[in-house]
Formats: structure tokens, C-alpha cells, sequence
């Protein structure tokens, strides 16, 4: 897979190129229909807070019609991808990340997500005839995307043996959950070429909301922080979903479900296109840690908040920032 234009990059400082992280096979591998997945799950949440999943039931040929929307929206001209930006929150971005600072090397549509569908007051391309083939494949994604997060938080909530099955994926469901999806393309970096080295595409940090539903193609790029700090580079997978924690659900979960930092690496020949859907809660949704995860004796580690409170911490920060820190007790 080929995109053609890449981002304009004049009068755009971008980080010190650094050499390639060693790659790490150990990123849990869970099979959605297997018996006990749901305590694999949890292991995984504990350790990494990062997995991926198998027989996931998205169709492969949803996944790759919406790439193929995605590279076409990418490959127009310059002008016509910005007269759909600036992102603020929502729509193109290109090279800049938030108002505070952060950039990278990509570009992206942010698109916010209704219940149902893709909000079009998020990106005003989508009212455009032209685009009726993207819009029908956003919202068939977006559904694919909606079902996985609730069938992913149930197998969570099993796993941590408490009842309602539903106690998490009720919140991302809820018709106001306060859902994003987010398309990536990472393009060549020519600087790079012919140098053993990667350039920051997204700057680490970790995803505000519970769940974060990633697919991306063939090129490799994201990275973890393991728990001691290294970083190590994890290996693409075409045909699974990569499925991180948020810091939200590591608030419900007092700290037991670990929100992974992680970021996103460019290099000087291969284009990367990545697609996640980040499952948020309702505006008003107060969070907390649940008292059916507290053990006897056991402290609040975080002051009840609303997702609102905490959005606006996240839009006033930067990227590497520990939001969390804000909100501890």
C-alpha cells in the first residue's frame, strides 16, 4: 500500500531522529472463543494493559474497505484534505497534535461518534456525494467496533468475577458514551531514508477513555513502556485487534488494569495506516474505583471525577503528561 502525499512539514520542528527498538513477542494473544479467555484477559490487563485478540468476528473485508477509504482520503491534494481541518478537536490534523504543542510526523481524521454513527458535524467532507461509500463503511466499522468493545469489557467484567456483566460495557454502549474514531497515516520520512533510525510519528502517552480498539496494516511503528520502563517495539498483526486499557478503566479498576503508554514510530520507507476506535463514557459519567474491586481494608487510590472534568485536564496537557496524577487522592 502506496499513499502518495505525505504531510507538509515547513516551519514544523520535529524530534531527533532515534534508532529502532528491539521487537517483542510477548504481547498477549487471546482467542475470544476459547475457553478461560476471559482470565487471560484480565492477566493481560494486569501486566501490559495491552492485547491482542483473535476470532474477533470483524469481517477482514469491513477492515479493508475502510482502509482503502482511508488511503483515498489521504492521497488528495494538500488543499482539499485541509479545507476538512484544522482538527479542533475533530477533523484533519497534520502534523499537529492538540493545541499545546505536540507534533509528530502524520496526519489524521478524527471523527466524533454518535451512538450510532459517524457525526457529521465532525467533519463536513462527509455531507459531500462523494463521499457516500466512506460514510456507509464508517458506520458499518463503527458498529463492528461498538459490538468488540462490549463483548471485550463483558469478558473483563467475567474475568474479575463481578456482576453485572455489563458494569463496563454499559458506559461505552450508553447512547451519550462519548466515543472517537481516529484514522493515522504515518507517511515515508525521506530524511530517514538511508539511516537506521524512526522518527516520532505520536509521542507517548496513554488513551484518556476505558478501551482503545486498534488495527493497523503491515507496518511495523507502535511501541510500549513495559512496567520497568523499557520500550519495545510490538509486531503488526493484519488480522487481529489490539486492545489497550484506558485510563479510565484503570480509575474503575483502582489501579489493577494497567493504562499502557505507548506511542507510534515513522520510517523512511513505508507508509503505516492505523485505525482505532477509542470507547469513552457519557460527558457526565462519574468516575471512580468500583467498591466490588476493593479488597477489605483497601484505600481509594483516585478522588471521584466526571469524564468531563477529565477531558478538559487531557486537552490542556501535553501528550507525555500523567493526567491520572491530577486525580489521585
Amino acid at each position: 500500500m502506496v499513499v502518495l502525499t505525505k504531510p507538509s512539514l515547513e516551519q514544523v520542528s520535529l524530534p531527533t531522529p532515534h534508532k529502532p527498538r528491539s521487537c517483542f513477542s510477548g504481547i498477549p494473544v487471546i482467542d475470544m472463543l476459547e475457553p478461560g479467555a476471559e482470565a487471560l484477559l484480565v492477566k493481560a490487563c494486569e501486566e501490559f494493559g495491552l492485547f491482542k485478540v483473535t476470532n474477533h468476528g470483524v469481517p477482514m473485508e469491513l477492515v479493508a474497505r475502510l482502509e482503502d477509504e482511508a488511503v483515498k482520503f489521504f492521497s488528495l491534494p494538500q488543499m482539499e484534505k485541509e479545507s476538512s481541518g484544522p482538527a479542533n478537536p475533530f477533523g484533519y490534523g497534520n502534523r499537529k497534535i492538540g493545541g499545546n504543542g505536540d507534533v509528530g510526523w502524520l496526519e489524521y481524521l478524527l471523527l466524533e461518534v454518535t451512538s450510532k454513527s459517524i457525526s457529521h458535524a465532525s467533519l463536513a467532507f462527509l455531507n459531500e456525494t462523494c463521499a457516500r461509500s466512506f460514510c456507509s463503511v464508517l458506520n458499518e466499522y463503527i458498529q463492528a467496533m461498538r459490538r468488540l468493545a462490549s463483548e471485550v469489557l463483558e469478558l473483563m467484567a467475567q474475568g474479575l468475577m463481578i456482576e453485572p456483566r455489563n458494569i463496563f460495557s454499559k458506559v461505552v454502549m450508553d447512547e451519550e458514551s462519548d466515543s472517537v474514531l481516529r484514522l493515522n497515516h504515518y507517511p515515508p520520512c525521506p530524511p530517514l531514508q538511508g539511516l537506521n533510525g524512526t522518527m516520532t510519528g505520536f509521542g507517548e502517552h496513554t488513551d484518556p477513555q476505558l478501551i482503545s480498539l486498534l488495527w493497523s496494516n503491515n507496518t511495523s511503528g507502535l511501541e510500549i513502556s513495559l512496567r520497568d520502563g523499557t520500550w519495545v517495539s510490538v509486531l503488526p498483526d493484519t488480522e487481529s485487534f489490539f486492545i489497550n486499557v484506558g485510563d479510565s478503566l484503570q480509575v474503575l479498576t483502582n489501579g489493577r488494569f494497567r493504562s499502557v503508554r505507548h506511542r507510534v514510530v515513522a520510517n523512511g520507507y513505508k507508509s503505516r495506516v492505523s485505525m482505532v476506535y477509542f470507547g469513552g463514557p457519557p460527558s457526565r459519567e462519574r468516575l471512580a474505583p468500583l467498591p466490588l474491586l476493593m479488597g477489605e481494608g483497601e484505600q481509594s487510590r483516585y478522588r471521584e471525577f466526571t469524564w468531563c472534568e477529565y477531558k478538559r485536564c487531557a486537552y490542556r496537557s501535553r501528550l507525555s503528561d500523567n493526567r491520572l496524577e491530577q486525580f489521585e487522592r
